[in-house]
């Protein structure tokens, strides 16, 4: 995560280092949405990366240590030297205390989940932020802890502005150095006034400008790309996914028909997805695309395989040996592109030497092999996934392109439980294409909204099981497929959708009786945690 990604030099824009927390990008997410450019980066960057950056302000995420314990991440002294607003967070304001001169112990009770502080006094950061009143007359927010240690003494100029009946200080600020902490998590939907609190750091106690839009972002992006590549020629692996569809939509608004494009059908695809692709990006957008049918390779290699991890290592080497061969056919490109996003850059930088371990080591499309001798291109590597979606709408992608629900890399590979066979996918594209088309043309009458709009995710699961049925008086013994639908604001936890059964009897009549082979449906009532979201 290299400080000159920041794409514009004038924009001014937030540092936020990250100590370890699984919700750190939940915190850059939310001071986009209020306009202002962050970036994450491990808590141990170098005085001189500061510097630098030349931040308007500095956050400091939650982490899983405790500031108690020797050798557990601190935070540069030159972050309290910088000259310009600090909030902590959690484990951040742990850590600005003890840094600070305050003091750290033991709570006498955890607080992990929903909790209810009291706002003691004034607080430039959460004066007239109120979601009840306490029996005393105070004002009281809602809420998300996740906490073990408590501060019992403040650092010198700094006043207590909240606190709980297990903690009394639960949030502190020094209004003078401009040094603010809170311990509770802002970031989270379980925060209502969250979004209201990172809107007002950023805003009126940074003084950041709110200049970070996606449409003055897709110029901007345009002319780096021109400068960057110049007369030379890129191709991209478009695998039909939101990701790589705005990047081709991008790359092919700044450099047209320098863009070649290589779509890889594996045969796990959802039904017609190679025509919609073709159609959007062939014919609609006058992009020049490959499409090759690798289908009979792809399914050949997974023949007898059942173990999700072994499926998912052989669809990605597979895809990169067949990408490669096409990409040795075009011998003039000299850049590869990838639809690289934030998030990934975030989990392949990991979180400093000492604090939590990388989430996940990151290589788009499978890992492409060296030997291409190419120089690569991720035009969206400073992209949140909504920020991705909102700039394909400018860039001219249909919406239900962009809009559409997150679809595995594997594709059906995964969703198909036990060994993946041609005959399998079939039935299970058909029975997902009913599943979506329903969900898609049902609204509900409370919001006027699609159960399309108003599911995170929605799909159907092959399970290799047979059961007994009855059709015509006659026996079946046919294979059963499970439908899942979540909603989840962040996708780290989610819950089942609550479907109304005549949609969800709908969807399942319509299986039955059009998807030959399928007798009996099932729906997936399980939560994220304990559950995954996808079942493979």
């Amino acid at each position: 995560m290299s400080v000159d990604s920041a794409n514009a030099p004038l924009r001014e824009r937030i540092l936020i280092l990250d100590f370890g927390s699984q919700l750190t990008q939940l915190i850059a997410r939310r001071v986009r949405e209020a306009h202002v450019y962050a970036e994450v980066h491990p808590f141990d960057v170098s005085d001189d990366f500061i510097r630098e950056f030349d931040p308007k302000g500095i956050i400091l995420s939650g982490g899983p240590d405790s500031v108690r314990d020797s050798d557990t991440p601190r935070v540069p002294p030159l972050v309290f030297e910088f000259g310009v607003p600090v909030l902590g967070i959690c484990y951040g304001m742990q850590v600005m205390a003890a840094q600070l001169g305050g003091r750290v112990e033991p709570g006498d009770l955890r607080e992990y989940g929903h909790a209810q502080v009291c706002i003691d006094g004034p607080s430039a950061l959460l004066d007239g932020l109120q979601d009840a009143q306490s029996a005393d007359g105070r004002r009281t927010l809602d809420v998300w802890m996740s906490h073990a240690d408590k501060i019992t003494a403040v650092p010198a100029g700094f006043v207590p502005t909240s606190s709980t009946p297990s903690v009394p200080i639960a949030g502190m600020e020094n209004t003078l150095r401009r040094f603010f902490a809170v311990l509770f998590h802002p970031e989270v939907t379980h925060t209502p006034q969250g979004a209201a609190i990172l809107e007002r750091f950023v805003l009126k106690i940074c003084g950041a400008r709110p200049d970070w839009e996606m449409g003055q972002y897709a110029d901007e992006a345009v002319a780096r790309i021109r400068e960057q590549v110049g007369n030379e020629q890129i191709i991209l692996a478009l695998s039909g996914g939101v990701d790589s569809s705005v990047a081709a939509a991008l790359l092919h608004r700044a450099i047209g028909d320098q863009l070649t494009c290589v779509f890889v059908d594996h045969g796990l695809l959802r039904l017609n997805e190679a025509e919609q692709v073709m159609a959007t990006f062939a014919d609609h957008l006058g992009v020049k695309v490959i499409h090759v049918d690798a289908s009979g390779a792809f399914l050949s290699k997974l023949a007898g395989v059942t173990d999700p991890e072994a499926k998912r290592k052989i669809i990605g080497a597979e895809f990169v040996e067949v990408f490669q061969q096409e990409a040795g056919k075009l011998t003039d490109a000299r850049w590869l592109a990838q639809g690289t996003i934030y998030p990934d850059v975030i989990e392949s930088a990991g979180k400093g030497k000492k604090a939590a371990q990388t989430i996940k080591s990151h290589h788009n499309v499978g890992g492409l092999p060296e030997t291409l001798n190419l120089k690569l291109l991720e035009p969206l590597r400073e992209l949140f996934k909504d920020e991705v979606r909102e700039l394909g709408v400018k860039l001219g992608l249909p919406a239900e392109m962009v809009y559409r629900h997150p679809f595995p890399g594997p594709g059906l590979g995964v969703r198909i439980l036990g060994e993946v066979r041609r005959d399998f996918a079939d039935l299970l594209r058909r029975a997902d294409a009913i599943l979506i088309e329903t969900l898609r043309t049902t609204i509900d009458k409370e919001t006027g909204k699609s159960w399309y709009e108003l599911t995170s995710q929605a799909f159907a699961v092959f399970l290799p099981v047979k059961s007994v049925g009855v059709m015509g008086d006659g026996r079946t013994y046919e294979y059963v497929v499970a439908l899942r639908a979540v909603q989840t604001q962040d996708f780290m936890t989610a819950h089942w959708a609550h479907l109304p059964h005549e949609l969800l009897g709908h969807v399942s009549n319509r299986i039955i009786n059009e998807v030959r082979g399928i007798n009996r449906v099932v729906y997936d009532i399980s939560g994220k945690p304990p559950a995954t979201i996808e079942w493979e």
